[in-house]
């Protein structure tokens, strides 16, 4: 299965992609090839292939049923898009079948919300329709931090293709602040340091507590070695010092980290070990 239930929110992953990104060396130029030996055992073969020394990953979305409305996390690469990436340009998916196979057509989704406006994390925010981009959920209302939202501050043109389309159609909601309450069970809050308007989604609901955490940490490896950022983030000080406060959060208060990249369960439970962290569990996705 890969729905579960925390408290009054139901959770769907949604798979866009999976396979082998980079060479880690590449992507964590901190972290050596011993910090990834010593933990061979967990993290192969879902998270890094120790043969090629290349990171694995996913890119998938997650759906939220909560209070009535189907809100989604993340909307992937998407099809058809001009990227800088090769893994990730002009791919070809079948993100709409596998969303469909999760009960959800895009016209029933109610709110989108992006972590961040990185080219993997808002390429289904919209499709190719006879050349045009347009809204892959035309009813939906899009949310964006006001940081991210601002062309010139990230690749031009993931605005142009997955952003700016929904400026024209009014569907695009950008905020700031210290947070944003989306329900009862559901506050976006900033997470600065990836991008200036990272965010992360915080689902409280009875006893059962959620961080979609984005881009916070894109291998499981950062968890249990928090002081390494990727060369991806544009703050990378910001970035490891958002990163701990999160993981010390979800190890005080039990809930579970749940980021954009990982593969296996994609979920994780942690606790502190020492100045760091340690994974506990794993969700029952999958």
């Amino acid at each position: 299965m890969d729905t579960i239930t925390l408290g009054q929110v139901e959770i769907t992953r949604v798979l866009e992609w999976s396979g082998p990104f980079a060479p880690t060396s590449a992507v964590f130029p901190t972290l050596t090839r011993e910090h990834w030996q010593a933990n061979e055992s967990w993290l192969s073969p879902d998270h890094w292939d120790p043969a090629t020394d290349m990171l694995l990953a996913r890119t998938q979305s997650w759906v939220l049923r909560s209070e009535g409305r189907i809100i989604l996390v993340d909307t992937g690469i998407g099809d058809d898009k001009e990227r800088q990436i090769p893994v990730f340009h002009r791919l070809r998916t079948g993100f709409l079948d596998r969303l469909a196979a999760a009960g959800v057509q895009p016209e029933q989704v109610d709110l989108v919300v992006n972590t961040h406006a990185h080219s993997d994390h808002v390429g289904w925010n919209t499709r190719l329709v006879d050349g045009e981009w347009i809204p892959t959920f035309p009813n939906a209302r899009y949310l964006l931090h006001a940081a991210d939202a601002t062309p010139g501050l990230s690749d031009p043109q993931v605005h142009r293709d997955s952003i700016d389309p929904l400026r024209h159609t009014g569907q695009l909601s950008t905020w700031d602040g210290t947070e944003l309450r989306i329900d009862a069970n559901l506050t976006l809050t900033p997470a600065p340091g990836h991008t200036p308007g990272s965010a992360v989604l915080r689902l409280v609901s009875g006893t059962d507590r959620a961080l979609f955490i984005g881009d916070i940490a894109h291998s499981p490896l950062q968890i249990v070695e928090p002081d390494h950022e990727p060369c991806l983030s544009d703050d990378a000080p910001a970035a490891t010092a958002t990163r701990r406060r999160l993981l010390a959060e979800a190890a005080d208060t039990g809930a579970l980290v749940i980021p954009a990249h990982f593969g296996g369960s994609g979920a994780a439970e942690v606790k502190r070990d020492g100045d760091k962290f340690a994974i506990t569990g794993w969700a029952a996705f999958g």
